[in-house]
């Protein structure tokens, strides 16, 4: 019964491997796509939305601040949030685009 158990475990030695690294590889692979796949492509998105932004349009900052962009200078924003007001923030500050002010007239 000894030798019969032995002789199973080496003649199955690599079969056995793949028996332990298959549950591993599904869930690695189902994680993959209902997590980091849907996230690339959300980082994707925000990243043209950052792109395309214009004098004008009416953004929300992380912050929650509502302002329309005034100038654009590289990597910072100049943010008009009222009259008279504006600041200056990071690019990447910005959460949501709402709309331009050329696209509503």
């Amino acid at each position: 019964m000894e030798i019969t158990a032995a002789y199973i475990f080496q003649a199955g030695g690599v079969g056995a491997i793949g028996q332990l690294l298959l549950p591993f590889l599904l869930v690695f692979g189902i994680m993959y796509l209902m997590v980091f796949l849907p996230q690339q492509r959300q980082r994707k998105k925000m990243q043209e939305m950052l792109a395309a932004v214009k004098n004008g349009d009416k953004i929300i900052t992380t912050s929650g601040i509502y302002g329309t962009i005034n100038g654009i200078d590289g990597d910072t924003i100049i943010l008009k949030i009222a009259d008279q007001v504006k600041i200056r923030i990071a690019r990447a500050a910005i959460a949501q685009v709402e709309a331009s002010e050329d696209a509503k007239q």
